[in-house]
């Protein structure tokens, strides 16, 4: 074992200590919102979060905070930690073409991630000043041609592409790679009822197989699926109960973040499971605050944790 994962392991470990945790969000889900924020402004989150703030940007807040210590988790990394990292950071550098994009059509934009060391190809993304020169841009990176200029077009793809990059890059979470991109088809095709672009669906096959993805009908769609994508899917699941599988999805990817931190020897395994339950942290304490600001219970955060 190499020093630069011993170090990265235990710098993963310091991380990964710091998230709220599921009991301390179902206390924040009781609260008045404005206590819950306060109180969350004592935690990992606080230097980013705070009373005051619109619930977007306490949103925000949350996702900056996972950015930044990914960001200090990849600067502890040997060089297979770091591409790791970059590939489940893939998300944000879709969130940041998304909010360019809306940019573009006149909707207020966040400002982008900051991604240093973690962008893939953000940094030329950036630079492109419509959808074809974006096109371009994306076709001469790792992401590939998204086959259009539309937003739809580029979103469903470098989502498809995210899930099948973070399947060959990270060996420990290609089950959640699959499962996602199952969710991916299933919303498009099924509950919006509406045909994937060609490059998605192309890229998409890649990930379930071509049966699955192109099939006409939810029990053809599940019954194709390979096994480390049909596990999102129960039997009694239809197309109107998708959040559950969503769900679902999101508690096999808690318990296995978990289980890769808690392995006994240093190595990506904890690296991944220390990243991942930053992301999943962040996720929970947002349905915590959901809920808090509906005066709700604790219903939002039971199903993710």
């Amino acid at each position: 074992m190499s020093a630069g994962w011993v170090g990265g392991s235990v710098r993963a470990l310091a991380v990964a200590r710091r998230c709220v945790g599921a009991g301390a969000a179902r206390d924040l889900a009781r609260r008045p919102v404005v206590d819950a924020v306060r109180t969350l402004s004592h935690t990992v989150y606080g230097s980013r979060v705070a009373v005051g703030m619109p619930d977007a940007g306490v949103e925000r807040g949350l996702a900056e905070t996972v950015v930044w210590h990914l960001r200090v988790l990849a600067g502890w990394q040997p060089p297979a930690g770091v591409r790791a990292l970059r590939a489940l950071a893939g998300w944000f550098e879709i969130a940041n073409v998304d909010e360019r994009m809306a940019g573009w059509a006149g909707t207020p934009a966040d400002p982008p991630f900051a991604l240093g060391a973690l962008a893939i190809a953000w940094p030329r993304l950036h630079r492109a000043r419509d959808g074809q020169e974006l096109r371009a841009a994306l076709a001469a990176s790792p992401w590939g041609d998204p086959g259009g200029t539309d937003a739809r077009t580029i979103g469903l793809h470098m989502r498809a592409a995210w899930a099948r990059r973070v399947g060959v890059h990270v060996p420990s979470a290609r089950s959640w790679a699959a499962g996602g991109v199952a969710l991916l088809v299933a919303r498009e095709r099924h509950v919006l009822v509406g045909v994937l672009p060609a490059a998605a669906a192309a890229t998409a096959a890649r990930s379930i197989g071509r049966t699955a993805a192109g099939a006409p009908s939810w029990p053809s769609f599940v019954a194709a699926l390979p096994g480390p994508a049909r596990w999102v899917f129960e039997p009694g699941d239809g197309p109107g109960e998708l959040w559950r599988a969503e769900a679902r999805w999101w508690r096999r990817v808690h318990a296995d973040a978990a289980a890769l931190l808690a392995a006994p020897r240093e190595g990506q395994h904890r690296v991944v499971g220390a990243a991942v339950l930053l992301a999943v942290d962040a996720v929970t304490v947002r349905a915590a605050l959901a809920a808090a600001v509906r005066c709700g219970g604790t219903e939002l955060v039971d199903a993710l944790a």
